[in-house]
């Protein structure tokens, strides 16, 4: 590991390092699938806990979540709706590639809640642990889909391209449209699970501000 040139006391990989190898290494095609696969079951579950929990989060995940609440509508087709409008942002500023990707992110986690609901129906969760829980595994699950050049649509995009262009962390700017989607639940969810919500979704602000910086990771 050779020191950082910038003084800073966190060390960065060299090209010979045994683990995190070259900066200049690409994922594969079967690291990329797995990469979206993983991130999108992980993602999708946490989203599953959340709305076991009653509970929302920011993005459009939720938003797809309130409006399932109000209207008794699925969520895979809400979540698949919602994001429609952002194709056209992803394709304009991301590229082809990226659209793409971010398209099949979208269509896996609106999957993975088809089988979530057949698979592991739950009656009863203890809503803190359901919302920090599924806040937590989303996080998870979109810092793996960033790292493999995709999204979840919606927000996610925004935050990626303000944090590319002015260097504005992504995690805090997903902090900043969730705020505003957790106020909105005051319309549609009892005061007391849109606090723990609103924990919940700093909670995945966090994860995604402490974990992907710019220059931080070297896969790409």
């Amino acid at each position: 590991m050779t020191p950082d040139p910038d003084g800073s006391s966190e060390p960065r990989p060299d090209a010979s390092d045994p683990v995190f190898g070259s900066p200049g290494t690409a994922h594969t095609v079967p690291e990329d699938v797995l990469g979206l696969l993983s991130g999108t079951f992980t993602a999708s579950l946490g989203l599953h806990l959340l709305q076991a929990s009653g509970a929302v989060t920011g993005g459009t995940a939720g938003v797809a979540l309130l409006l399932g609440y109000a209207t008794a509508l699925p969520f895979w087709a809400l979540f698949a709706i919602v994001n429609l409008p952002f194709a056209v942002i992803a394709l304009w500023k991301k590229g082809l590639d990226f659209t793409v990707r971010t398209a099949l992110s979208i269509g896996l986690v609106s999957a993975f809640s088809v089988l979530h609901n057949l698979a592991f129906p739950i009656s009863q969760i203890d809503p803190i642990y359901g919302t920090f829980a599924g806040n937590l595994l989303a996080g998870i699950g979109l810092l793996i889909l960033f790292r493999h050049r995709a999204s979840l649509g919606g927000i996610t995009i925004i935050a990626l391209i303000v944090q590319e262009r002015w260097g504005f962390r992504a995690g805090w700017v997903q902090m900043i449209f969730d705020v505003a989607i957790i106020v909105a639940a005051l319309w549609v969810v009892p005061w007391q699970l849109v606090l723990l919500s609103a924990a919940g979704a700093v909670l995945l602000s966090l994860v995604l501000a402490f974990n992907h910086r710019p220059g931080r990771y070297v896969g790409h």
